[in-house]
């Protein structure tokens, strides 16, 4: 639990008066209790395939992953294989993914993935995370998830707008970059805890630590938490 004079020493850079080593034990307790509150996470994109997770990652961007798995109940069906995006009418594409928003951009970049899976991979889902952003429209995040949840490779931690706010209303971080948040939380749990740890604080920060009210009442870290940057909570 955190002492009275390390919650009162919260400062502007979202840090508390903690070595590196206690900040990893809590963030290592931190998971613990968030394991035990939701025992059974999972990702909440629909897929059967790496292939569909990659997919599925890429149309989620400023999407919902309820609206995803609505939109890619029908569309696994018609694509299968990365040949079946390199393949796709652009209008078509565009029309089947409209309701996950910047459809156009995104009917781009899964046409582009279908070309390089096929011209550079043999059609499959490469299996590192330099592989994973070279590809059209894939970012660190996007590869993180397809490596955690679909092939189960923990290349670094997943740091979504979830985990950004999270990670600093722990503070377990002071970054407002993703990437430099992913650098500071990987060297918090072990690797082996990597994927489980964004997948945790994912979750968390969806139904939780929300972004405009979080919900300290029903927190089950509360009391590892210093609550920086949080303001009206419930």
């Amino acid at each position: 639990m955190l002492a009275p004079d390390r919650e009162r020493s919260a400062g502007k850079q979202g840090m508390i008066a903690e070595t590196h080593e206690e900040q990893a034990q809590r963030a290592r307790a931190i998971l613990r209790k968030l394991k035990r509150h939701r025992p059974d996470a999972r990702i909440e994109l629909n897929f059967s395939t790496p292939l569909e997770l990659l997919v599925a990652t890429v149309l989620a961007a400023q999407c919902t992953d309820q609206r995803v798995n609505e939109v890619t109940r029908s569309l696994f069906t018609r694509y299968r294989s990365a040949q079946d995006y390199a393949q796709a009418d652009p209008h078509t594409l565009e029309r089947e993914i409209e309701a996950t928003g910047f459809f156009r951009q995104k009917a781009k970049a899964l046409i582009g993935i279908g070309g390089e899976l096929g011209t550079k991979h043999g059609g499959k889902v490469p299996q590192t995370l330099e592989e994973l952003v070279a590809l059209p429209g894939v970012g660190r995040k996007t590869a993180n998830v397809v490596l955690g949840s679909a092939l189960g490779i923990a290349a670094g931690i997943v740091v979504d707008t979830h985990v950004q706010r999270v990670a600093r209303r722990t503070a377990l971080s002071a970054q407002t970059a993703p990437e430099k948040i992913e650098a500071d939380l990987m060297e918090l749990p072990p690797k082996r805890d990597w994927i489980a740890f964004g997948m945790h604080y994912t979750l968390h920060g969806r139904y939780l630590c929300i972004a405009r009210k979080p919900l300290c009442s029903r927190c089950p870290i509360l009391d590892l938490c210093p609550q920086f940057e949080v303001s009206n909570p419930q």
